[in-house]
């Protein structure tokens, strides 16, 4: 049977809220709630110097299980994030220039630690895991020609890393900064792999959020 994302979403969320239910009427620190936003992403190409970043979104869920009540807890999370850049080649002193511009779109899960400063500010950092929904490589030369070289099958299905981050509360609105940080390349294939090398995945976001 095929694995689904979606599905794995659906079940997570409902586990999410269910999970928040039982604690919130314990400690009201406890908070649940939906963040969305801007994706400033990047890969980290070996000997590619001109890359622009891909500007994408992110949306998700996420709630909190206290550990010590009213200083740390657990955030577990499920969301979506576009990730990807847009590189520059110049081949053989000029002759061939263009741009090869990959997008990957990912269902993520991250785990992290929450440290509370007050009931306002919160202090984020942890680990995430990236199951693959979307991939695709265009070239675009100087001179005209565009290809699709890439497309999902030459990409590892699984992504990991590391995430840190901030949130500030007013009352049920939430600011917010994090930076990920992936730890496995991207590329599978030898195709892939000629382009990307070792490649891992990088992305800023802001985000803005409600809790419930």
């Amino acid at each position: 049977m095929k694995f689904n994302p979606i599905y794995l979403f659906l079940g997570l969320s409902t586990l999410l809220f269910q999970a928040n239910l039982k604690t919130y009427a314990q400690d009201a620190s406890a908070r649940t709630g939906i963040r969305g936003g801007l994706n400033v992403s990047n890969l980290y190409i070996k000997d590619v110097t001109d890359r622009n970043p891909r500007y994408g979104f992110h949306v998700g869920l996420f709630t909190q299980v206290p550990l010590i009540k009213g200083m740390l807890y657990l955030q577990p999370e499920v969301g979506y994030s576009t990730k990807g850049v847009a590189a520059r080649y110049n081949l053989l002193n000029g002759t061939f220039r263009g741009q090869n511009t990959f997008k990957m779109d990912y269902f993520e899960i991250p785990v992290l630690a929450t440290l509370k400063v007050g009931n306002f500010v919160d202090i984020h950092g942890g680990l995430y895991g990236g199951f693959l929904v979307n991939a695709s490589t265009e070239s675009k030369s100087d001179a005209g020609f565009n290809a699709t070289v890439l497309n999902r099958d030459n990409f590892n299905n699984f992504d990991y890393g590391l995430a840190a981050g901030l949130s500030i509360y007013f009352g049920k609105i939430m600011l917010a900064t994090r930076y990920n940080y992936g730890l496995r390349p991207v590329a599978s294939s030898t195709a892939a792999k000629v382009f990307l090398d070792n490649a891992k995945n990088s992305a800023a976001q802001l985000s803005i959020g409600y809790t419930f």
